[in-house]
């Protein structure tokens, strides 16, 4: 990464730029069958989805006493609810008698949670407000209401967790909201929420959005406004991310003879005319992070919390297990990338994006959730260019004549990725031999 302009102050702290030391992580070939093998898929349910947080949805959507969300995760159900003492709990959506899932997919607003099948009926704190006919059931009923598990809420996110003995969320987070705090991501509102069904691992999606060496060949268009190639990768404890300067070029292409037309976007996305601008295309990166300090608080954009390379650059992180984030200084994307519940080669693909409102303007209306199947609508260029991919990357892995992952340098965060999975599965330390 280049150096921060002069122009920096003291008083701005910004996001962490330390590089991390890169870890020793080997050459060998990751295991096509950790993509592919059922068993696989039941250890990493059985070991690592079920004692990690997991991102369950916003803080906003659960704005009063019994607003709920019911999110899905593999097999789970989880239901999450305000309560009126402001506070937020999350349950097994999943009626105490015999099963019945209490509500489907999706946000709502409740005084209680009756169940459609027999009308057992339980209170926002999960227990009982009313069980029908009690006097018919000899043994009584349950000694408590509903199956509760740890929430918490970071980020302008209500995080949860099936493991009862978790540690603290802000443990397992690590370095992240030191890292993110700077964005105020609690004040940029969301703008899309789909998901779609992808016909791919889940593990095949984290991969594609953790490396920029794919930029060349899925993305060329990008390589006229981003450095694919000279990025710095960063991995932590679970976490990692790299940061990608924005607003250059790649050093795969020549200079143009003009701005290319990914430059002018940001240019015009900060307030500056193109059209206006007689400086060479090496210096626009500089002079766009110049422009916005200069000029976002008559804007009513504040962004004393960063560093000058992130009024440009694209902060890319993976939080432990399913989450990438493309963060920059005025909007966000979100990629939840949730496991089928029992297919390997199949997945839910969350799109979370958002922007930043500024000052004096009115917070605009959340979207509505839009689900659908791969190829039945578009989800954006560079999306579509990833989704056409990756079935034919996952159905590679099912060949008999591919062995598995043979990995670059560039490609580190995937290898740092699969490493946090094993400390999961196996324990920290060399996996057994013969292990995937």
């Amino acid at each position: 990464m280049s150096k921060q302009p002069e122009h920096e102050t003291a008083e701005i702290r910004g996001t962490p730029l330390d590089k991390a030391p890169d870890p020793d992580l080997g050459t060998e070939i990751i295991a096509k069958e950790r993509y592919t093998d059922a068993g696989f898929m039941r250890l990493e349910w059985e070991r690592m989805w079920t004692r990690v947080w997991l991102v369950g949805c916003l803080e906003r959507d659960l704005a009063e006493p019994g607003d709920y969300c019911v999110t899905e995760i593999g097999p789970e159900s989880i239901l999450i609810v305000r309560q009126p003492d402001g506070g937020i709990r999350a349950f097994y959506n999943v009626c105490q008698h015999r099963g019945n899932r209490l509500r489907p997919t999706g946000l709502g607003s409740a005084k209680t949670f009756q169940c459609a099948y027999h009308h057992w009926e339980y209170k926002l704190d999960g227990s009982f407000e009313r069980i029908p006919d009690l006097d018919t059931f000899p043994q009584g009923g349950p000694c408590s209401g509903l199956a509760e598990i740890p929430c918490d809420s970071w980020g302008g996110f209500v995080w949860y967790s099936l493991n009862p003995d978790v540690e603290p969320l802000l443990d397992f987070l690590n370095v992240i909201p030191e890292h993110l705090d700077p964005y105020n991501m609690p004040n940029m509102a969301m703008t899309r929420d789909i998901t779609v069904e992808w016909d791919c691992n889940w593990k095949t999606s984290v991969d594609a959005f953790n490396e920029s060496y794919h930029v060349q060949g899925i993305h060329p268009q990008l390589l006229w406004h981003l450095d694919d190639l000279n990025l710095q990768i960063d991995c932590y404890d679970k976490h990692n991310r790299y940061l990608l300067e924005f607003a250059t070029l790649s050093p795969r292409v020549r200079v143009p003879p003009s701005i290319p037309e990914g430059i002018k976007l940001v240019m015009k996305q900060a307030g500056m005319d193109p059209a206006d601008y007689d400086g060479r295309v090496s210096e626009i990166r500089e002079d766009v992070q110049r422009y916005k300090r200069e000029h976002g608080a008559e804007q009513g954009r504040d962004y004393s919390t960063l560093n000058d390379q992130q009024l440009t650059d694209d902060y890319h992180y993976m939080i432990f297990p399913n989450n990438t984030l493309n963060v920059h200084a005025d909007d966000y994307w979100l990629f939840r990338q949730r496991p089928h519940a029992s297919d390997p080669n199949k997945m839910y693909f969350d799109i979370w994006t958002f922007e930043l409102v500024p000052d004096g303007e009115a917070w605009p209306e959340r979207p509505e959730h839009k689900q659908f199947k791969h190829g039945e609508r578009s989800i954006g260029l560079v999306l579509d260019q990833d989704a056409e991919n990756l079935p034919g990357v996952q159905a590679g892995m099912n060949s008999r004549g591919f062995r598995g992952l043979w990995l670059g340098n560039q490609e580190l965060r995937i290898r740092h990725f699969h490493k946090t999975i094993d400390d999961y599965i196996y324990g920290p330390g060399d996996k057994p031999e013969g292990a995937l």
